[in-house]
């Protein structure tokens, strides 16, 4: 059984936790200039919520080594507030995001997340892969100021949206910028996979960190024309300051920013407690889920008074933490500490960095992240859920992850319904001293297996005049199944014919309209268990 994750323990390891941080640190930075570029907003607004998110989520979050911050997924939902109405309306969003994240937070609606299926768990990590990996050509192309980067879209895929339309929006570096570009990220993602085997050493450093500043200082030492961070934005500021959102506070205000701040809540959330599980896979621990909603929570509604964009959990650099021997809250801490003292004292030095270094490190997460046990067994898993992993990853692919999830769901539930309905049948016994036929039902009876339900049973045509249906191997779920029961019960009455239902929970037989009275109760042997439906139902009979 997984081991659960201490609340508030902050490492276990603080060398591992402060070098991992730091390299996730320089890999949020051009990150979080794409995603401002992509939510048309400032720079620094990205920055500071990679800041605020990163830092909040690793101290009062619910899984230690995910690290959170400005993420595409969200900027996309943020677009079309900032182009309407101004950055300050955005600002207001996230606030009400956050406050609406704290409440799923306290009334534990994080444990939905149990309810995603495997092969959607599958096709997500699938997909985003795909995603990092395509967006990361964005890094082979021409960029020309920040509207060329807001033109790529998000920089690493935690966003998804559009993502394919990098092959063919056209832009791609010619001759030897390209050459060098490919030439610098593959030697990253070279020392990234060999620094490791070397003796001793590779265990006390993480490879990312070093690939990063061994490629930086080659770029550097040689004076190779290659593009660096500093050519997407200057990351140079001051520290955040306090600013409550200049909107009106009126019913107005409040039916402009609700559906955006819904919006960005649930698609936080849903990475989050996504990712959130990739993690506890990956460490055999288990994170709290309604902890994480309300730290996800917190960081936004912190960031709306910051001035700040908001974000959630980040996948890609929440693997490169993993992989480079992060488990502690120290990392995300020591991550978005290291973050805040690149903007205020080190911008410089981190905008000289070749973002061949990044995209290689990328590269990586994006080899690491992809499921490729699951191409093995397409061929031995059942044809729905294969594909459920298929849509999933082409849902993201084309559009994010939190509608690709929603589907994904949604789908699976009509494959089992769809499987579920016709897994019912009947094994008939007699009992000669009493002249009963018996009828004895296996099967779920809802919604989706009522017609074959009811194909079970022939009134007209059964020679015994007392009949008994026994639900002791069945279960009723909703309405529909109820209705169904009444149906049958009342075709058997009009054949003339005595019907007993034994086995029926005492809410089933309380919530029957016409047979209610044709229910056996045995106190003992009768099951106990609560029907999905409406029970004001019952009090109206009552």
């Amino acid at each position: 059984m997984p081991r659960l994750v201490n609340r508030f323990r902050l490492t276990q390891n603080p060398r591992a936790d402060i070098l991992s941080g730091l390299t996730v640190a320089l890999a949020l930075v051009p990150e979080a200039i794409a995603f401002a570029f992509v939510a048309k907003v400032d720079p620094l607004v990205g920055l500071y919520a990679a800041f605020f998110m990163g830092f909040i989520t690793s101290l009062l979050g619910g899984r230690s080594g995910m690290i959170s911050g400005a993420t595409g997924a969200m900027a996309v939902a943020m677009v079309g507030i900032v182009t309407v109405y101004g950055a300050e309306y955005l600002f207001a969003a996230v606030l009400l995001t956050g406050l609406l994240q704290i409440t799923a937070g306290v009334f534990q609606m994080g444990k939905f997340i149990r309810l995603v299926p495997y092969p959607v768990m599958l096709g997500f990590v699938n997909g985003l892969a795909i995603v990092i990996f395509l967006a990361q050509l964005t890094q082979f192309k021409k960029i020309q100021g920040a509207e060329a980067v807001a033109n790529t879209g998000a920089h690493t895929g935690d966003s998804g949206h559009s993502a394919i339309d990098v092959i063919f929006n056209g832009g791609w570096l010619q001759g030897p910028e390209m050459t060098l570009m490919l030439g610098l990220t593959v030697l990253t993602m070279v020392i990234i996979w060999a620094f490791p085997k070397i003796p001793k050493l590779g265990t006390i450093l993480p490879a990312s960190l070093v690939s990063i500043i061994a490629v930086s200082f080659l770029v550097i030492g040689f004076d190779l024309d290659t593009k660096t961070v500093g050519d997407l934005a200057s990351v140079a500021g001051d520290l955040p300051t306090f600013h409550i959102p200049m909107v009106p506070f009126t019913l107005e205000t409040l039916f402009i920013i609700f559906p955006v701040a819904l919006t960005l809540a649930g698609i936080g959330l849903i990475e989050s407690l996504l990712t959130l599980t990739l993690i506890d896979e990956m460490t055999d621990t288990r994170g709290r889920t309604s902890q994480e909603c309300v730290g996800q929570g917190i960081a936004n509604a912190t960031c709306g008074v910051f001035g700040a964009m908001g974000g959630c959990a980040m996948i890609g650099q929440s693997m490169i933490n993993i992989k480079s021997g992060g488990r502690g809250r120290l990392s995300g801490l020591t991550a978005a500490l290291a973050l805040l003292g690149f903007i205020l004292f080190a911008s410089t030095w981190i905008e000289m960095i070749p973002l061949a270094a990044l995209t290689g490190l990328m590269m990586m997460v994006v080899i690491s992240t992809f499921a490729w046990a699951s191409i093995r067994m397409m061929q031995r898993i059942p044809r729905g859920d294969a594909f459920v992993i298929l849509l999933v990853m082409a849902v993201t692919v084309a559009h994010d992850l939190a509608l690709a999830v929603i589907v994904g769901v949604i789908v699976s539930a009509l494959i089992y319904a769809w499987k579920s309905a016709h897994h019912i049948w009947v094994t008939v016994g007699y009992n000669k001293e009493d002249g009963h036929k018996i009828y004895k039902l296996h099967g779920s009876l809802f919604f989706g297996s009522i017609t074959q339900f009811k194909e079970l049973f022939n009134p007209k045509n059964d020679a015994e005049d007392n009949i008994v249906i026994d639900f002791g191997g069945s279960r009723v779920w909703d309405h529909s199944a109820l209705e169904a029961i009444d149906a049958v019960a009342m075709k058997y009455k009009e054949a003339g014919k005595e019907l007993h239902l034994v086995h029926l929970s005492p809410d089933c037989a309380l919530l029957l309209k016409k047979a209610s009275h044709m229910v056996t109760i045995n106190t003992i042997e009768d099951p106990h268990y609560g029907i999905l439906v409406d029970y004001s139902t019952a009090l109206e009979k009552g």
